[in-house]
């Protein structure tokens, strides 16, 4: 169980969470909305209180003990050390995962970036070596910040089956992606100015009077794909 009770900060307003064991789930909102703010307080990189694994507040928690809880991917690569290859970054990523580094990069087929620097790898790499890290990482929980951003349709296709597979345990997924959300079926948590303004399963969140509600005309469906109505 992953909860926070009533938190607020400069960005957040009176944010009440509750996820079960094996629950999963989507965060959507628009820019600004407090997404990222919402996953950094839920994993620990913003200091709280008011957060809780199971019983436990997570502030009370070792370090080893919040790294096999969770984890947050973020939206972007950040290396510090220029002349880290991909495989060097990968090998330090690695804490509880059977997995070894080498069936990471062919699980995701990305051996050709072996021993790329890091500092030279695409955006759209660099989300593959972060969803690498990951797997590698292997926590109870995993929140990934944007996972399919600068991802072309063949590799935004790869995230999908890994995310809707059992190779991670359990997700919190943040996206501006409708057409990912509804494919994956988690619950659905809407932001909006720091506020849950949704919060539900996911087919009553794609109703289209909910969706209209939300986005008025902007949002179309097309052949269960959903895009901008233009």
């Amino acid at each position: 169980m992953l909860t926070i009770d009533t938190y607020s900060d400069k960005i957040l307003k009176n944010i009440t969470l509750s996820l079960g064991e094996g629950e999963n789930l989507i965060i959507l909102g628009s820019n600004g909305a407090g997404k990222s703010t919402l996953a950094k307080v839920l994993c620990g990189l913003t200091y709280s209180n008011k957060v809780s694994i199971g019983t436990v507040a997570m502030h009370k928690l070792s370090m080893k003990e919040k790294t096999k809880a969770i984890n947050y991917v973020p939206p972007k690569l950040e290396v510090f050390d220029e002349y880290l290859t991909t495989y060097e970054y990968l090998a330090l990523s690695k804490l509880y995962s059977t997995l070894s580094t080498e069936e990471v990069l062919t699980l995701l087929n990305i051996q050709n970036l072996r021993n790329k620097s890091c500092k030279t790898l695409s955006s759209g790499e660099q989300q593959l070596i972060l969803l690498a890290s990951a797997l590698l990482h292997h926590a109870k929980r995993t929140i990934f910040d944007e996972p399919t951003a600068n991802l072309d349709p063949q590799k935004t296709r790869k995230v999908y089956e890994l995310l809707s597979s059992d190779i991670f345990q359990n997700q919190i997924v943040i996206t501006h992606d409708l057409t990912l959300a509804s494919k994956l079926g988690y619950k659905i948590l809407y932001m909006k100015e720091g506020k849950i303004t949704f919060f539900g399963e996911n087919k009553a969140f794609f109703e289209r009077k909910n969706l209209y509600s939300i986005f008025d005309n902007a949002i179309k469906k097309v052949d269960d794909v959903y895009v901008v109505n233009l």
